[in-house]
């Protein structure tokens, strides 16, 4: 039979073993934690009484734990900004850390990592991770909300205790228990835990590794990939892709599972154009998944083969052999440069453009067309591709009128033809002056140029197709040869005029579809391991040359 447990061990909060433990963790801290712990009479016993118990319970464990209880309506809480009770504060002459309800069950955890950290006086934190916090330079008000119940919170929450550590210049923790302050929640809508806001704008559900918790922390809003930086001054690698949108994410897995050593590099956000639509309807093997969920998708995916280079922005590229790649912060050595550069949709530059993007306005009727089945919309443009989107648009059951600012349509023919067979209306001499709308587009500001009258005309959508404006500096820079369009010319291994230098994607122009630019990249890394393994600008000599050497 099992021993019968003593009375100090049936009245213990825990057993003579964890309170063991707890003791030679806590002895051997080398700072004190001084703890302040605001209670109030008349208020929840449960919650006030349980907060008292579990203090002191700790306080009397260690004496490196130092216990000052106060009660919420003193001069010490008005002084502290104490509204609630239990609360409790940590170390408040180093650090703005506190925690709003009873830290028991799974959050214990929390409780017993948070004493460890500040007695520490560090937030152990990975260089990776120190790296982003030291970039962040103004305020940030963090509250992580939180259930005894929930086992994630606790990391999620030393997340926060840690960066609160680290730069306690800026960041204000409060760790708040939703069961103890239902008000509170009820106020920022945290129904589910965990939920972390800084500065009141949601920017975490749910836990996340250290490093997204930084970015996330940093950018104010929820970073789902954490890319690893690097201080080297120059990368030595086989292949340089200038892109990280589909076409240079899929390059990318496709050279590195081919065995080259590979670098992408992106000035701005991965994932292009895609990363600001906010639905795609048109990937195969997703009927619907907003365009940052597809991005983070293939990003880390790309991130399990290839080392990216996010907000590093290209300024000299040398031809080779070898090739260099010189940005900002490194220089890049490589045999191979995939321009995977993409193109721009050109913009009205009118008010209410920029605001209803993803609410009304697009720029691809392939991509959002559907969305917009009985509904009137007005396309601008007159050339090939707006007359190939009201066309489309038509075909899928959307009320299409044009607007066009000449008196003729600039298309092909037998595009134009179309049009009028199919009564499509068009609104000659006329341009979209303005957008407006509430929540989305409800109507646009017309002007005719041939009376200058301004009017308002009612529409669910604006499609805009006046061109696209591809990113060919670097292209020029090389000497890359341009189609009439000013895209990428490239043979159909998508190599250009230039040795070692390939592009793929929207860069090339064509259909400018995400599944397109994809099987681009694709192609273009096959056709770059191909040339590398048996490189087609090397003469019939050089070869045997080459052969009689080994």
């Amino acid at each position: 039979m099992a021993e019968k447990k003593s009375e100090r061990e049936q009245n213990s909060l825990w057993s003579a073993e964890v309170e063991k433990n707890l003791r030679v963790a806590f002895d051997s801290l080398p700072n004190a934690v001084p703890v302040m712990l605001f209670t109030e009479k008349g208020g929840s016993e449960v919650l006030n009484s349980a907060a008292q118990d579990l203090l002191r319970g700790f306080a009397k464990i260690s004496k490196k734990v130092v216990l000052k209880e106060f009660d919420v309506k003193s001069e010490e809480a008005r002084e502290r900004n104490v509204t609630s009770a239990p609360t409790l504060i940590f170390d408040p002459d180093r650090y703005a850390i506190r925690y709003l309800g009873v830290p028991y069950g799974e959050e214990g955890r929390t409780l017993v990592g948070m004493i460890l950290l500040i007695g520490y006086r560090t937030g152990n934190m990975s260089e990776p991770s120190l790296k982003v916090l030291k970039r962040i330079n103004s305020r940030r008000e963090v509250k992580v909300f939180v259930s005894p119940t929930c086992p994630y919170c606790p990391e999620q929450a030393i997340n926060a205790v840690k960066c609160a550590i680290e730069r306690p210049d800026i960041v204000a923790l409060e760790i708040v228990d939703i069961q103890s302050n239902q008000e509170m929640a009820n106020r920022y809508s945290a129904f589910s835990v965990p939920q972390t806001f800084a500065n009141d704008i949601l920017i975490a559900h749910g836990a996340q590794p250290e490093e997204l918790f930084a970015v996330s922390l940093e950018k104010l809003e929820q970073q789902t990939v954490f890319i690893p930086e690097t201080d080297a001054e120059v990368i030595e690698t086989d292949v340089v892709i200038v892109g990280g949108g589909p076409a240079g994410l899929a390059a990318g897995i496709y050279t590195v599972r081919s065995g080259l050593r590979t670098a992408i590099i992106e000035r701005g956000a991965l994932g292009g154009q895609v990363a600001t639509t906010p639905v795609v309807e048109n990937y195969p093997g997703f009927a619907r998944v907003p365009g940052k969920t597809l991005v983070d998708i293939l990003t880390s995916h790309a991130l399990e083969y290839v080392q990216i280079f996010q907000g590093e922005e290209v300024g000299v590229i040398q031809p080779g052999p070898p090739l260099e790649v010189r940005t900002g912060r490194r220089k890049f050595v490589a045999r191979a440069l995939i321009l995977a550069t993409g193109a721009n949709y050109k913009k009205l530059g009118v008010a209410g453009e920029i605001n209803f993007m993803g609410r009304g306005v697009s720029y691809c009727a392939t991509c959002d067309g559907p969305l917009f089945k009985d509904r009137k919309v007005i396309v601008v443009g007159g050339g090939n591709s707006a007359v190939t989107e009201a066309l489309h648009l038509h075909n899928i059951g959307v009320q299409v009128v044009m607007a066009h600012r000449r008196n003729s349509l600039r298309a092909q023919d037998h595009l134009a033809k179309n049009i009028f067979s199919n009564n499509i209306e068009v609104l000659w001499d006329t341009e979209v002056v303005e957008i407006r709308g509430k929540e989305k587009v409800e109507e646009v500001v017309l002007r005719n140029h041939r009376t200058g009258e301004d009017y308002p005309y009612p529409v669910q959508g604006v499609f805009v197709a006046i061109g696209y404006e591809p990113s060919v500096g670097l292209a020029k820079g090389l000497g890359v040869e341009l189609s009439p369009e000013g895209f990428i010319k490239h043979d159909s291994h998508h190599r250009t005029n230039v040795s070692g230098v390939y592009s793929a994607g929207d860069v090339e122009g064509g259909y400018k579809q995400i599944v397109t630019a994809m099987g681009q990249g694709a192609e273009a890394a096959l056709a770059v391991y191909e040339d590398l393994a048996h490189p087609y600008w090397t003469t019939d000599q050089e070869k045997q040359n080459s052969v009689a050497r080994m």
